[in-house]
Formats: C-alpha cells, structure tokens, sequence
C-alpha cells in the first residue's frame, strides 16, 4: 500500500480512486480477484505507475 500512498503524494491518483484502490485490494483475497478490479481504476493505476517509471512486471522502478 505504500506505493498507493507515494502515488497520492505525488497528485498521480486522486484522493477517490485511491480509496477505490486501497480497498479493493484490501478486499480481494486472491491475485486472481484483484486482477478483477474495475477497468477505470486499473487505467488509473496503471498511468501512475508509467509516470512514476514502475515496472508493471517486478513493481519496482527501473
């Protein structure tokens, strides 16, 4: 979850999709249902993690 928040600091996710994301994943209890989560939210995610130079595939910058 401290990715989120990072991504929160830096204006990359707004207030509400960060919620939306903290609980889903809180929420699911298996990899296979957090893939599940909402296209909207993952769109979200997945421009914050461009933008802060993740890899999608090892979650850690590059």
């Amino acid at each position: 979850m401290m990715l989120l928040d990072e991504m929160l600091a830096l204006n990359l996710l707004t207030p509400d999709q960060h919620t939306e994301i903290r609980c889903w994943v809180r929420g699911a209890r298996t990899p296979e249902r957090i893939m599940t989560m909402p296209a909207h939210l993952w769109r979200a995610l997945e421009m914050a993690s461009l933008l802060m130079d993740v890899d999608t595939e090892g979650g850690l910058p590059n």
